[in-house]
């Protein structure tokens, strides 16, 4: 089997996206520090939800720098994969505590709304415009490498939603210095709170799908053993599964019986010509087969092993 594997990050942008993290990792740790004292004094809620995002943020963003360091590692005669799913686990993670922070934001602020507070509403507005400026720095340092990989989307997705909501949090610093509405810092936390679950719930499908080896919804299993029963000496293509091991790597493997017992030398040709078109017309770049010859096995297409 040729190997069609292509490697779209090298070393020098691995560590480039390990330092933007850790020093997203940094912004966060002051700002939640910051938020957690002036939620405190201030009295506000969507301060101290603001604060607690950023903490889960923070969880996050360590999560994602780890997982990105043992990517890198090698595999081994233990670990014949590495740890290339690592970076999937990472952003299953961070979706799940996006969902659960949501959860508990919601919570808190139904029970604030029922009963709101005096808020010092000038404290809020300073912390606020201090989380839009670091987080702002953050999303910036994190956009390129989320367009690619799900680990730095997961880690983009918390700190661009917590951006947002320093946005939220100082429209509401403003009303409640202007207006002295001081509900309007519980509606704010609701709203925040619902925006993280809409945006976490995508990632956590996603993430989940490669967590469970489930085909890729970008490939269609059907048409291309149609393809590849449309060669000559192939009679027929059944037991494939189609499995992505992280955002880089398609794996196909199959089962090919043939109408004839050919040489190896014939199935290197023939095989070849099988991974160049799965590789290019579907981007699986690592493919698996079975030969056989007249074998008495199951022939459905997928076979439960």
């Amino acid at each position: 089997m040729s190997d069609h594997h292509t490697h779209n990050h090298s070393h020098s942008h691995n560590d480039l996206k390990g330092r933007n993290l850790f020093i997203s990792i940094l912004l966060n740790i002051l700002i939640t520090v910051a938020q957690v004292i002036g939620g405190i004094f201030s009295g506000s809620l969507a301060l101290l939800s603001d604060a607690l995002h950023n903490f889960s943020d923070v969880i996050s963003l360590v999560v994602s720098f780890l997982a990105n360091k043992l990517a890198k590692k090698q595999a081994s005669l233990h670990r014949t994969f590495g740890y290339k799913r690592a970076e999937i686990l990472a952003a299953f993670i961070n979706a799940s505590t996006l969902i659960i922070v949501a959860v508990l934001l919601i919570i808190e602020a139904v029970k604030r709304f029922r009963n709101p507070e005096e808020i010092e509403s000038n404290l809020v507005i300073w912390l606020s415009l201090l989380g839009i400026i670091a987080n702002g720095l953050s999303v910036l340092l994190l956009k390129k490498d989320s367009e690619a990989n799900m680990n730095m989307k997961s880690a983009y997705l918390h700190l661009l939603t917590d951006m947002m909501a320093s946005v939220a949090v100082l429209i509401g610093g403003l009303l409640m210095k202007y207006y002295q509405v001081y509900w309007v810092d519980s509606v704010l936390t609701f709203i925040i709170g619902l925006y993280l679950i809409w945006m976490g719930f995508d990632l956590l499908k996603n993430s989940t799908k490669l967590l469970m080896l489930f085909t890729p919804d970008t490939i269609p299993i059907k048409k291309i053993v149609e393809e590849i029963n449309g060669f000559e000496t192939i009679k027929n293509v059944h037991h494939v599964h189609v499995w992505q091991l992280n955002e880089a790597e398609i794996h196909l493997e199959a089962h090919i019986d043939f109408n004839k017992d050919i040489t190896l030398s014939e199935f290197d040709v023939i095989l070849h010509e099988i991974e160049h078109l799965v590789f290019h017309k579907y981007d699986i770049n690592h493919v698996n087969i079975q030969p056989e010859f007249g074998k008495d096995d199951a022939k459905d297409v997928i076979v439960q092993d």
